[in-house]
């Protein structure tokens, strides 16, 4: 992948122990149709380091996939992950549940924003706008964008809305929430295994504008399996739901809907993930916020806040993948705004880009050769690799 001839404007010469051992400064193979590189950035705000892996997805060799610790409402660092399921590289992916103090008792259940497909089948869908954590969205950007990989192998952004219903004896309701945090206002949600074994009161906590909002008092919990109601409670549970069984939360008007089913009723619930514009499958996706589509930096990008950050960005009509991660080492945790990541990833390359989760949550992770597993390659601004709900696996076949 020709991106070093992009490089001349951005880099600098690569400062003693600016990465951990056994990260050489200047390029190296981590394996077929992968590359990793690091180097300086002169920022706004100082100096900055970058790590960054080159994907050539062209090469019949290479895909890319969802790393995930085996359920929504987890978390696990990205080196574990990647460790698990056998990828030589990655990064940490979206923003997420990180915390409840706004609501106490309530179990933040660490599951990610955005829409999230592994394996080509839908995970999760996105929380409402105003129930996000991280910085504030761009205009005219929303939960719903993703950046994904399709069946054929390339990359793109996209947005992934839910498409969901449940149907009963006395007609057809609209299901708005798969595996979330947080469902919208007066909506019912459903819960499968891929859940976890979470609290899921913290989806009826909240409003669509305002996250901090006190949870809802008027709540109910329905649990579907093989088609029939078995079971209902006031208020949402916990534990794992168990293969083939859906759990339907309902809040304020959702709730009351779900009041009217009765032990016994048959029930069927279908939902789907459907993409804004790609026509093609996607076989992993997962959220984020587009800073750059087209070659052009979003209107409206914070250009002031300087920050530890993840971005992924997209080249030569998808066919290539830069992930970068800002390093987060006392000398350069300055970083970068996500106007200046937008920039990066342009003179890199890219044609779009995503910003993902920052700040404690960056890591890239790459194998050395001849290594059994993966090694963290920055400096992860806490001091050690935060656990997080998800991220981007490079996968390569020797």
């Amino acid at each position: 992948m020709a991106v070093l001839a992009a490089l001349g404007a951005l880099v600098g010469t690569g400062l003693a122990g600016a990465a951990p051992a056994g990260a050489a400064p200047g390029g190296t193979a981590v394996s077929a149709g992968v590359g990793y590189e690091e180097f300086d950035i002169p920022a706004s705000h100082g100096t900055t380091h970058a790590h960054v892996l080159r994907v050539d997805l062209d090469d019949p060799r290479v895909r890319v996939g969802l790393l995930h610790p085996g359920a929504v409402a987890s978390r696990a660092p990205v080196s574990v992950m990647a460790d698990a399921r056998g990828a030589v590289g990655g990064v940490n992916g979206d923003f997420f549940n990180i915390s409840e103090t706004q609501h106490p008792g309530v179990e933040a259940t660490g599951a990610s924003v955005g829409p999230v497909i592994a394996s080509g089948r839908a995970w999760k869908a996105a929380v409402p706008n105003g129930q996000r954590f991280g910085p504030a969205l761009p205009p005219g950007t929303t939960t719903e964008d993703v950046i994904g990989v399709g069946v054929d192998g390339r990359a793109r952004l996209d947005r992934l809305a839910l498409d969901g219903s449940v149907h009963t004896r006395e007609g057809r309701l609209p299901l708005e929430g798969l595996n979330q945090y947080a469902l919208p206002e007066g909506s019912v949600g459903a819960f499968t295994a891929e859940w976890g074994s979470a609290s899921r009161v913290r989806a009826t906590c909240g409003t669509d504008t305002d996250r901090a909002a006190p949870c809802s008092t008027d709540t109910y919990e329905v649990t579907v399996r093989d088609g029939r109601v078995v079971s209902a409670a006031g208020t949402p549970g916990s534990g794992p739901v168990a293969p083939g069984t859906t759990v339907l939360v309902g809040r304020e008007a959702g709730a009351r809907q779900l009041r009217e089913l009765s032990a016994g009723e048959p029930v069927t619930v279908r939902h789907r993930l459907v993409a804004a514009a790609s026509r093609v499958p996607y076989r992993f996706a997962l959220g984020g916020c587009p800073v750059l589509v087209g070659g052009q930096p979003l209107a409206g990008l914070d250009a002031r806040t300087s920050a530890v950050r993840t971005a992924v960005g997209i080249a030569d009509g998808g066919r290539h993948l830069l992930l970068l991660a800002v390093d987060g080492a006392p000398a350069y945790r300055s970083g970068l705004t996500v106007a200046e990541v937008a920039d990066t990833m342009r003179r890199l390359g890219a044609d779009d880009a995503f910003s993902l989760d920052g700040g404690g949550s960056t890591t890239l992770v790459a194998r050395e050769p001849g290594a059994a597993g993966v090694s963290v390659r920055n400096h992860p601004s806490g001091g050690a690799e935060r656990p997080v709900p998800n991220g981007i696996g490079v996968f390569s076949a020797p």
